[in-house]
């Protein structure tokens, strides 16, 4: 996949294993443009809901639960996952609440991607809007090899 980035982002140096355990959600979230990275042995899914399923697998040896939510038609609608990081930022590192709202998708190659999004902490709450979304992002190629 190629990326183009548009602004300004700022330069961040930081490792160790909080890091780590935040990188491993985002890869869990990042899979929504990789669908067949959900297709392994080691991916298990449940469907907590009729409009919901769960893929569970371990990255690094880290628990991932990556939450879709999808439409009528199966369209996804939104993802939704355990995220380790410090978004009140005077509290210790937990797990939190993390997702977005998918806006749109399009077929590359064989894959339907969400080729836009709003992603944020505190997803799925009534925080999300005002203070927890970060993330916006616009996908308008997808090259898979």
């Amino acid at each position: 996949m190629r990326w183009r980035l548009l602004g300004i982002i700022p330069l961040m140096s930081a490792s160790g294993p909080g890091v780590t355990r935040s990188a491993i959600g985002r890869v869990a979230g990042e899979s929504v443009w990789l669908p067949s990275a959900l297709c392994g042995d080691d991916v298990t899914w449940t469907a907590p809901a009729p409009s919901r399923a769960q893929a569970s697998f371990l990255a690094r040896a880290e628990p991932a639960k990556l939450t879709l939510t999808v439409d009528e038609r199966g369209r996804l609608q939104a993802v939704s996952l355990p995220r380790w990081g410090n978004p009140e930022g005077a509290a210790a590192f937990h797990y939190a609440d993390f997702g977005g709202v998918v806006e749109a998708e399009n077929t590359f190659a064989g894959y339907t991607i969400p080729t836009r999004l709003r992603l944020g902490w505190h997803f799925g709450t009534d925080r999300f809007e005002p203070e927890g979304e970060f993330f916006r992002v616009t996908i308008d190629d997808a090259t898979y090899r």
